[in-house]
């Protein structure tokens, strides 16, 4: 399977396809995300086991929409049933892939907690307050923690990213598949970079107008996914 490298500007360029994309049929776009908030909404109403449930099916759910995205680039309709489809194209690859990046959060929470202290711990999970000597400690904790963090879940996310459409589209197991999406994303990580840059000042600006901007942004960066596997991987095959 060829995997290219893309020039750092191709990061850019995935966001403006991303957004071609969704400019084809806006509503449909917009229903789909709306859609999709309201199943997590739904799933959040069960005591802790909602949220794991949306994120061992999150995979399942963009699979459907990358699947929306292939139909809509062979001519054909993007529906609200593409949401669904992942679960009538080997949904339990897709569920693995969730589990693994479920197991992956709790872990890295733990380290979070662990590097952050007792205090820290107290702060988030009992909301106890603390005096200003117990706060200038814990600030530092939370910085440290942070970035322990975000070092962690980086290269987590780098191995999810292409994972749930080398599976619909290129049929690969669970664990293969996160192994060549984190080696793709590695060999691409100066597009990626741009990629991140832009992405989170279009959030600042999309948050601005009371948030009316994420009804644009959101399906955009759904569809800028598919832009990205179908950059670096020439993916031009129909699906199967």
């Amino acid at each position: 399977m060829e995997v290219r490298q893309v020039d750092a500007k191709q990061g850019w360029q995935w966001i403006v396809t991303g957004f071609y994309i969704f400019r084809q049929i806006p509503l449909t776009w917009i229903l789909l995300c709306a859609t999709l908030l309201l199943i997590a909404a739904t799933l959040s109403l069960i005591p802790m086991a909602g949220q794991f449930i949306f994120t061992l099916l999150s995979p399942v759910f963009l699979a459907g929409l990358m699947i929306g995205c292939r139909a809509l680039e062979q001519g054909e309709k993007l529906e609200i049933a593409h949401l669904l489809a992942g679960f009538r194209n080997t949904p339990g690859p897709l569920i693995t892939i969730g589990g693994i990046y479920l197991v992956g959060q709790v872990l890295i929470l733990g380290v979070f907690m662990l590097v952050g202290g007792d205090v820290l711990m107290d702060l988030l999970i009992e909301g106890k307050r603390v005096d200003e000597n117990e706060l200038k400690n814990v600030s530092g904790d939370m910085l440290s923690a942070s970035l322990v963090g975000l070092t962690l879940s980086i290269p987590l996310m780098m191995a999810t990213w292409f994972a749930p459409l080398l599976v619909v589209f290129k049929g690969m197991a669970a664990i293969d598949a996160m192994r060549v999406s984190f080696l793709a994303c590695l060999k691409n990580i100066i597009a990626f970079q741009v990629y991140g840059i832009t992405l989170v000042v279009l959030v600042i600006l999309a948050a601005m107008p009371y948030g009316l901007g994420l009804f644009i942004l959101v399906p955009t960066l759904f569809a800028s996914i598919y832009a990205s596997y179908r950059d670096i991987f020439a993916d031009t095959a129909a699906l199967a």
